[in-house]
């Protein structure tokens, strides 16, 4: 069972190196999109660089490699009687392959996509309430990282409770939750002080 833990943690975590919006720009644009705006390699850079129908290939390849990390792990695990605990352990480490991609000199996204697609796959329930509490957040403010922030938080405040006693999700989601949040550090600090950007879906390609 040692062994199969490690090649699921490490191939889950491999495929969080996977960036959607670092391969896509290459792909689309001939470009990094860190060398961008904010340096930032996630998508709301990408949106704000590139935008377009790109940004929908950056949303497709963050949430497929979380669901095949997931899917993966709990699969590698399934023989053993831990389906569930691979799914988180699958969850988790494609996060941590996103946030900090050995691959990319460790420079990668903020996890929300991963995050999202992680909790769609733990408990569909919360992520529609993370999606939920995400789009008020942004149609009020127009705020994607307050919107993040807040889906984060539900994440962690929602498998908190909802699966308090089961270990492993609630770890596993509070984690994923906690681990967003922490990733969005400087935008709690550019909020605080009004100097966060906002952003808005009528993009305009400035680098046309």
């Amino acid at each position: 069972m040692v062994y199969a833990l490690l090649t699921a943690a490490v191939t889950a975590y491999l495929l969080g190196n996977l960036n959607g919006s670092v391969c896509i720009s290459a792909l689309v644009a001939d470009d990094d999109v860190r060398k961008h705006g904010s340096g930032n390699a996630g998508l709301t850079n990408f949106f704000r660089n590139y935008g377009g129908w790109s940004s929908l290939l950056v949303i497709l390849v963050d949430m497929l490699k979380a669901a095949l990390a997931a899917f993966g792990a709990g699969w590698m695990l399934a023989s053993f009687g831990r389906y569930q605990e691979g799914l988180v352990l699958g969850a988790v480490m494609v996060s941590l392959g996103h946030d900090f991609p050995v691959l990319l000199g460790f420079k990668g996204g903020k996890g929300v996509l991963c995050g999202f697609t992680a909790a769609l796959i733990m408990d569909w329930r919360i992520a529609l309430l993370m999606l939920g509490v995400f789009l008020i957040a942004f149609a009020i403010t127009r705020y994607v990282s307050l919107g993040s922030i807040l889906g984060a938080l539900t994440c962690a405040v929602g498998f908190g409770i909802v699966y308090h006693g089961n270990w492993a999700y609630m770890a596993g989601g509070i984690f994923i939750g906690c681990l967003a949040i922490f990733m969005h550090r400087s935008n709690i600090v550019r909020l605080l002080k009004g100097k966060e950007s906002k952003i808005h879906l009528i993009h305009r390609n400035l680098n046309k």
